[in-house]
């Protein structure tokens, strides 16, 4: 009976390591041992130079599941390939429940249906400044435009509340409510 299993990979390697066991599953007899391998990942909308962009991004950096009939002959398989590292549980690999596989392949199906967004800014976050103009500058988000990837924040300069506009998202980081003091 095909469960799944979690394959741990060199991390960054995962698409390599993906196509090294799909290729080789008819020339060593393994695809009616193996099922499916499944690669969790997600698209993340960036924001680079002004430009928005939309990356894909690994779920679980090192990570593969694959669904298989664990026996010796498949277990080798897997685990001789390049850039396998081992199974998740080592020598007795346990299988993901159906509650877990199923919790997991919802999520990957919401992820397929949307784009995440990198940064999360909203309408009153509290923010610093880390380049341009007013570097170090506490302010608080008044506006933010995901599509542009800017905000606009309110920020006090000499004691008034000034706003400043165009702020990319790479100029800002989000604070922890109390850390403005620092």
């Amino acid at each position: 009976m095909h469960k799944w299993y979690v394959v741990q990979v060199l991390s960054t390697h995962e698409k390599k390591a993906k196509k090294a066991l799909e290729e080789h599953l008819e020339i060593k007899g393994m695809s009616d041992q193996i099922e499916q391998i499944l690669l969790p990942t997600e698209n993340v909308s960036e924001v680079k130079k002004g430009q928005q962009h939309v990356v894909e991004k690994r779920l679980w950096p090192g990570y593969l599941l694959v669904k298989m009939n664990l026996n010796d002959d498949s277990w080798q398989y897997v685990k001789n390939t390049n850039g396998v590292i081992d199974f998740l549980g080592g020598d007795k690999p346990t299988p993901l429940t159906d509650k877990e596989v199923a919790e997991i392949l919802k999520d990957l199906e919401d992820k397929k249906q949307k784009i995440t967004q990198k940064h999360k800014f909203e309408v009153g976050d509290k923010v610093k400044i880390i380049d341009g103009v007013f570097v170090n500058f506490i302010g608080t988000v008044i506006e933010v435009f995901h599509d542009k990837g800017r905000l606009s924040a309110m920020v006090s300069i000499f004691g008034r509340d000034t706003r400043v506009d165009d702020l990319e998202f790479v100029q800002v980081e989000e604070i922890n409510e109390g850390m403005e003091n620092l």
